[in-house]
């Protein structure tokens, strides 16, 4: 190789470091990397808004078979104690009849409740509603602090040397807005459950991906 070729490729080899070295790949990357961030930012809240009025169906309902079955073992045995046969009447077809179907009636709930009893579970659904809201809020915090995190290291790659200048001259890169959750965002969504057993749970209520809009638009 001639001393002419080899400066030629000493000089692009030269050219394309310099290059790499003002940005020209590292911006790119490190604003898909925020952008990639964010997405999960969003598909983090999502879950949660999925998962959650799931959730509470399913403790509606463990909560209101419990609640049927608990009532009718409490109405049959209200029923049994109310029925009573007397001394006097113990020669009374009809009122040993009474009784012993109200016996009856209250030995079937208490069988239903022994069959049932692995099914009535809603203490251990209130148990996975709570599990599983701490770990969407788990989840949130996780996609946000990393998100955070990719804006943080690409704000600083585009305002420092040499990736300054590819980054203003070649991309017009801006600094990205790091996501800020709202005042009433700080505390995990609380879930009323007063009226479990009642009426179907109502539609989840809208979650902050409004308040997250900005982050988005700034990402884009």
């Amino acid at each position: 190789m001639s001393v002419i070729a080899s400066l030629r490729a000493a000089l692009v080899a030269l050219a394309a470091l310099s290059l790499a070295a003002c940005g020209i790949n590292s911006v790119p990357a490190k604003e898909e990397v925020a952008k990639a961030k964010w997405a999960d930012v969003q598909n983090a809240y999502q879950r949660r808004a999925d998962l959650i009025p799931n959730l509470v169906s399913t403790v509606r309902g463990a909560a209101a078979s419990e609640r049927a079955i608990l009532t009718e073992v409490t109405q049959a045995r209200a029923d049994a104690t109310r029925i009573t046969v007397s001394d006097d009447q113990l020669t009374d077809p009809a009122a040993m009849a009474r009784f012993a179907e109200a016996q009856s009636r209250l030995t079937v709930t208490l069988q239903r409740l022994q069959e049932a009893y692995p099914d009535l579970q809603s203490q251990a659904r209130f148990a996975d509603l709570m599990t599983a809201l701490e770990g969407s809020e788990n989840r949130i915090n996780t996609a946000r602090d990393r998100y955070n995190e990719a804006v943080r290291d690409y704000n600083t790659e585009i305002r420092t040397f040499p990736s300054i200048i590819g980054a203003k001259i070649i991309h017009g890169a801006k600094p990205m807005v790091p996501f800020e959750a709202s005042q009433a965002a700080q505390d995990a969504p609380s879930v009323n459950l007063d009226d479990i057993g009642g009426a179907p749970a109502a539609a989840p209520a809208a979650n902050d991906n409004a308040d997250a809009e900005a982050p988005a638009a700034a990402a884009n």
